[in-house]
């Protein structure tokens, strides 16, 4: 046999991958300046802490170095501080990369879409979307669905070619799908015990926060997406502050998180709406009709929770689901979840930090795949 014709394997020794050193410290860098909440003394200092540890750098590129291609590159800038002294501050720039990586690091499985960003529905009738399928003309159909080349070929057919003549009966439309839209508010717990028990929840929830920004931006930009922070109160916030949100000496008014969530959906024409709330504790105040707050944070209490079953079942009206993402595992605070979830005929995910993105990812893709009304 022709050796040429003979099929195998060629072995070569593994060579590792040349990795820019300025990429290999960025990403590390963006990894630290969600963890500090945008302050880049204090994420540049971890990095030199990681550096004596890791020996990240080398003789010809330093941290000096990288710090200078950050500012070559647009990453940040030089800044004026509140006290009058000077400072470097990240820029949009790097607010864009830092919502790319999270959503890299949580949703990087997914494939992008070619598409512009719209999600279709199984249901046909006068969407935007051809589905290549054809009907009979019904009356109400809009005059532009006729496709011309098949009614003239039912014409034809029906009637002959002799005495050419054009009747509803010979009509032909195309159908088209839904591109369903989705309006989102996405809630995120600021209390202060999102950092309380030795473990960090507020980074986690912001990285998920910004995946899911950079996701419905970009894979689906027809979609809305609003976030809001609650602690003792609730306001929304821009997607560029995501990566300095922080966590304040708060109580948790849940009460306060849902009434705005609900006043930012009323406003948007799509049909679809959802609420997702990222919380991992117990409801603990609720703001007066004089404008003072009541707050207990012992224990369930009985006002306090009345109050988010009667906001849970004012979204179920309005036909706004709301899904409860609890990132505390404890038997007590999930008493009120389940009642809250039933008040709204919602859903509940009881986690902890670990795969959070990926279970607000696939619950956003399930429940963006309904009929438009």
């Amino acid at each position: 046999m022709d050796k040429s014709l003979r099929k195998g394997f060629y072995f070569k020794n593994y060579e590792e991958q040349q990795v820019d050193p300025f990429d290999r410290l960025f990403e590390i860098f963006t990894e630290l300046i969600t963890h500090t909440s945008g302050d880049f003394d204090e994420a540049i200092d971890w990095l030199r802490e990681l550096d004596i540890e890791y020996k990240l750098t080398t003789e010809d590129y330093t941290i000096d170095d990288f710090v200078e291609d950050l500012k070559k590159k647009g990453y940040i800038r030089e800044e004026i501080n509140e006290d009058g002294s000077g400072g470097m501050g990240i820029t949009s720039k790097t607010e864009r990369a830092i919502r790319q990586h999270a959503l890299d690091q949580i949703f990087g499985n997914l494939k992008r879409s070619g598409s512009s960003g719209n999600h279709k529905t199984k249901y046909a009738g006068n969407g935007d979307e051809q589905t290549g399928e054809f009907r009979a003309y019904l009356f109400g159909d809009a005059l532009e669905s006729i496709s011309l080349t098949e009614s003239l070929r039912n014409a034809q057919i029906n009637n002959g070619v002799s005495e050419f003549t054009l009747t509803e009966n010979d009509l032909v439309v195309e159908d088209y799908q839904f591109k369903a839209q989705m309006s989102t508010v996405l809630m995120i717990d600021i209390s202060h015990s999102m950092i309380l028990y030795g473990e960090d929840r507020i980074t986690p929830a912001k990285k998920v926060a910004m995946a899911l920004a950079e996701l419905i931006t970009t894979r689906y930009p027809k979609d809305t997406i609003d976030i809001l922070v609650f602690g003792n109160d609730a306001w929304p916030i821009a997607i560029k502050d995501l990566p300095f949100l922080k966590v304040g000496p708060y109580h948790t008014n849940t009460v306060a998180g849902l009434q705005l969530a609900m006043d930012l959906l009323r406003r948007k024409r799509n049909t679809n709406k959802q609420i997702f709330m990222i919380t991992d504790g117990k409801p603990s105040c609720v703001r007066r009709k004089d404008g003072t707050y009541y707050m207990n944070s012992v224990g369930l209490d009985p006002y306090i929770v009345e109050q988010c079953y009667t906001e849970a079942r004012q979204a179920r009206k309005l036909h706004i689901p709301i899904t409860t993402f609890m990132i505390a595992n404890d038997p007590y605070l999930q008493q009120f979840v389940n009642g809250f979830t039933e008040a709204n005929q919602g859903k509940a995910f009881y986690t902890g930090l670990k795969g959070l993105g990926e279970m607000i990812f696939e619950d956003y893709e399930t429940n963006r795949k309904k009929k438009i009304k």
